[in-house]
């Protein structure tokens, strides 16, 4: 577990008509401040990655289709500096996934349908702020295609 990301499950709210899909509340323990809500989607095999953010928090929750969603930290005084965390996403696992600045992270679309990944940060998008690799930089140590253990 990489200091400071924090997942919290969610509640689904199922009946006859549909659900509902709790995300995130302003008296939530993982809410810090709000800064914008913005939806990202993901085809299936695709891959945005990699980036992290200097100020902003992330807080992301996948409602439809499912990712892949992996971080690392490279934060030179973290106790968690050099691990990688890998964690699937969607609602078979519907969870809030709190990402603390300096992480640097990304994802890719896996299954057979479009991904919509949710997110309530905690300042308004600011390009200034972002730094930004390919999926494939060497300096982080992952690489996306399947693990067939």
């Amino acid at each position: 577990m990489i200091e400071g990301v924090i997942i919290t499950p969610l509640k689904q709210i199922c009946d006859e008509r549909g659900k509902v899909m709790h995300m995130l509340r302003s008296d939530s323990p993982e809410f810090k401040a709000f800064g914008e809500v913005y939806f990202s989607s993901i085809f299936p095999g695709a891959i945005k990655a990699w980036h992290f953010h200097q100020r902003m928090i992330l807080n992301y929750a996948v409602p439809h289709g499912r990712i892949k969603f992996v971080l690392y930290d490279d934060r030179p005084q973290s106790r968690t500096r050099g691990e990688i965390m890998e964690l699937f996403l969607g609602p078979d696992n519907y969870c809030l996934v709190t990402v603390p600045a300096m992480v640097w992270n990304g994802f890719k679309g896996i299954g057979m349908e479009v991904a919509i990944v949710a997110n309530c940060a905690s300042i308004p998008h600011d390009p200034l702020e972002i730094e930004r690799k390919a999926p494939c930089d060497p300096a982080i140590p992952y690489q996306w295609e399947i693990k067939n253990r």
